[in-house]
């Protein structure tokens, strides 16, 4: 009972800290100019996304689990996108999220894609190249794609936004000061951080009682309690219709992930990471490829309209999802 009160204390902290951090990032990315894309990538991602940061090296370091450190991170990316099309129901006007969303976003699923694909090789592959005694040159792969990742994504953010011919709306400019934003910004992304550090915690003992494999835990329990920030500032930056930092958000997280495992690979004391976890991690890296794709069709498309709560593409990347947990268990069973 102490666990469900700790994890669901945690997770209502979680939430308001999560709409208040969506608001001010919002004002940053209007007193910046940065964009709402590029602040959901780097900001949002970044921060939402530090609890699995802390997560995977408690699980290498202290567990020594690698299971439950891949685990959390490719589950947390699967979570990301079927976060994504449940937020498909809070886009108001019944209209698709994919066809509301900028389609520059096309460029970070696509390269998110990539990650992955690099990540299933090193699952998949029987060797991989030491660049050290315990650290593999997938890794050191992961941190350039990612650091080009994102400069890729600031210019494809700069051109989208020169070359829209701007008709100038009555647009009031941000009144709360530009040092109180950033205070404030700070404040809530540490109450976040903290609050979502003690998830694992309780989520990990109550999956203890249930007897299930690292592999399943860490791919559905730890990624969906590590998640909860991401869900928070999603919500709460669509009902506030700031769509495309909370697409941008969970895209840029699941880019963030990736290269988390490269850090949590360096943290590792009995070699490449990704070669010490189970190749049934591979489902989730082909599960979230095939979610990825998805997405990339749903902004391509564009459809014009959904006939019941969620749009075809939303429903797609759900049963994909479940698809994958289901398989999942019982492969690990």
């Amino acid at each position: 009972m102490l666990y469900i009160a700790g994890f669901l204390s945690c997770a209502l902290i979680i939430f308001f800290a999560g709409r208040q951090l969506s608001k001010y990032g919002d004002l940053l990315a209007e007193h910046t100019g940065w964009g709402k894309a590029w602040v959901g990538l780097i900001l949002m991602a970044s921060i939402t996304s530090l609890p699995e940061l802390m997560v995977g090296i408690s699980s290498v370091v202290i567990v020594k689990s690698p299971d439950l450190a891949v685990g959390d991170i490719l589950g947390s990316c699967a979570f990301n996108l079927g976060i994504l099309a449940v937020l498909d129901a809070f886009v108001p006007r019944r209209r698709p999220i994919f066809s509301e969303a900028s389609p520059s976003h096309i460029v970070s699923a696509a390269l998110g894609i990539i990650l992955l694909t690099l990540a299933g090789a090193g699952l998949f592959l029987p060797e991989d190249i030491l660049v050290s005694s315990i650290l593999g040159v997938f890794s050191i792969i992961f941190i350039v794609v990612y650091l080009v990742s994102i400069r890729i994504i600031f210019l494809q953010e700069q051109k989208v936004k020169a070359a829209v011919v701007v008709v100038e709306e009555v647009h009031i400019k941000p009144t709360i000061p530009f040092a109180t934003v950033v205070r404030n910004y700070i404040i809530f992304a540490f109450i976040i951080i903290l609050a979502a550090l003690a998830l694992p915690y309780f989520a990990d003992h109550l999956a203890e009682t249930a007897g299930l494999n690292k592999s399943f835990v860490g791919t559905l329990f730890l990624a969906a309690s590590t998640s909860l920030p991401e869900i928070a500032v999603s919500i709460a930056a669509v009902r506030m219709g700031a769509l495309d930092m909370a697409v941008g958000g969970l895209l840029g997280s699941n880019i963030f992930n990736i290269l988390i495992l490269s850090l949590d690979d360096i943290f590792y004391p009995g070699g490449p990471l990704l070669k010490e976890a189970s190749d049934s991690h591979l489902l989730s890296v082909l599960a979230t490829i095939i979610m990825s794709a998805i997405v990339v069709i749903g902004l391509s498309v564009r459809p014009a309209g959904k006939r019941y709560k969620l749009g075809w593409d939303a429903l797609l990347i759900f049963f994909v999802y479940i698809l994958n947990l289901i398989l999942l268990y019982h492969l690990n069973k």
